[in-house]
């Protein structure tokens, strides 16, 4: 098996690896963002925040000189998020477990 070069590890992180975090990021974000007044700014803001967060992992993979540290950040992201997300659906299928 080929080592991945910098190069086209620095792709992968800033190319689809940004999408993915950013999307997952999305969904944890519906967990801890409050519902506002009408019941869907937990919805709506980070639908209108993913753009941002894409553009920052884009940024930060494609400047940042060390690319340990771009590959630790978007695993850090990716494991909050996906574990906010995991607690989401675990919690939604206890309750439908219990009120049947």
């Amino acid at each position: 098996m080929a080592v991945i070069s910098g190069r086209w590890a620095r792709i992968l992180l800033a190319g689809p690896g940004a999408v993915i975090v950013a999307l997952v990021v999305m969904a944890g974000m519906t967990r801890w963002v409050p519902a506002g007044a009408a019941g869907i700014d937990n919805l709506v803001l980070p639908l209108v925040l993913v753009p941002l967060i894409w553009a920052a992992l884009f940024f930060h993979a494609c400047l940042d000189r060390r690319l340990m540290r771009v590959a630790v950040v978007a695993a850090g992201l990716l494991v909050v998020s996906g574990g906010l997300v995991a607690q989401g659906l675990y919690a939604r299928s206890n309750t439908e477990e219990t009120t049947r």
